[in-house]
């Protein structure tokens, strides 16, 4: 594992890592399916889609269900997904004091639209922290579990991959992290780990799993701000 000194930035993914968004993802996904046929169970969802971007859900389903969606089917989804975000999601609980307290600087990399991750982190108030820093799936040809975005990021933010710290909580997302070259943490404090069989089924040599924001200093202390730099700001 890095140690502060090693650490140069901290990558954050968005949806079940930042905002805890995956909870609504599942049940707009649900919901808009069941007309057309398609019942989803949501550990279905967790085990195949979470941490994908939605082209990549959206061929499984035509792929396993045998399904032409209709044309609109991903703005539809879009579209009411974000007017459930709009009075119903909310970051997740302690990351906006884990931010604040970083000595390093930090970024998100997400498969979310950019449009979807700019109205998430809006709606939270957590864009302040990040500015543009914020990168998508769009940007790079092979979305999560490939290396790709997260290589992008560093070389946007000009760090050695080796140098940055990943905050996941997908099996495609700790994967992606792993192949970049990065050191990861897997968060599984959403609300979409309650309930798991095992949350943490991943190897923890190579990913070490946290649920609670409230740890996260206690695994990588030296990247806490100490109270001389905090008074500073």
């Amino acid at each position: 594992m890095l140690t502060q000194a090693e650490t140069s930035l901290v990558i954050f993914d968005c949806d079940g890592v930042l905002i805890d968004s995956e909870i609504l993802s599942a049940t707009t996904l649900v919901d808009l399916l069941e007309p057309l046929g398609v019942s989803l169970s949501f550990e279905h969802i967790h085990q195949h889609f979470l941490g994908r971007s939605f082209p990549t859900v959206s061929t499984a389903i035509r792929n396993d269900f045998n399904l032409d969606l209709p044309e609109d089917f991903e703005s539809e989804y879009r579209r009411v997904l974000l007017k459930r975000f709009e009075t119903q999601l909310k970051p997740t609980k302690g990351v906006v004091k884990v931010i604040e307290q970083l000595v390093t600087n930090s970024a998100v990399a997400t498969s979310s639209s950019p449009e979807r991750v700019a109205r998430s982190l809006q709606i939270t108030g957590l864009g302040t922290f990040f500015g543009t820093r914020v990168y998508t799936a769009s940007e790079v040809s092979r979305g999560k579990p490939a290396p790709d975005l997260f290589l992008h990021v560093a070389d946007k933010e000009g760090v050695e991959p080796s140098r940055c710290l990943v905050i996941e909580d997908s099996a495609p997302g700790v994967e992606a992290a792993l192949s970049a070259g990065m050191n990861v943490l897997r968060y599984v404090g959403g609300s979409h780990f309650a309930g798991a069989q095992d949350p943490g089924s991943l190897d923890e040599k190579r990913a070490p799993v946290f649920d609670s924001w409230a740890e996260f200093f206690d695994i990588m202390p030296g990247l806490k701000k100490s109270s001389a730099e905090k008074s500073s700001w």
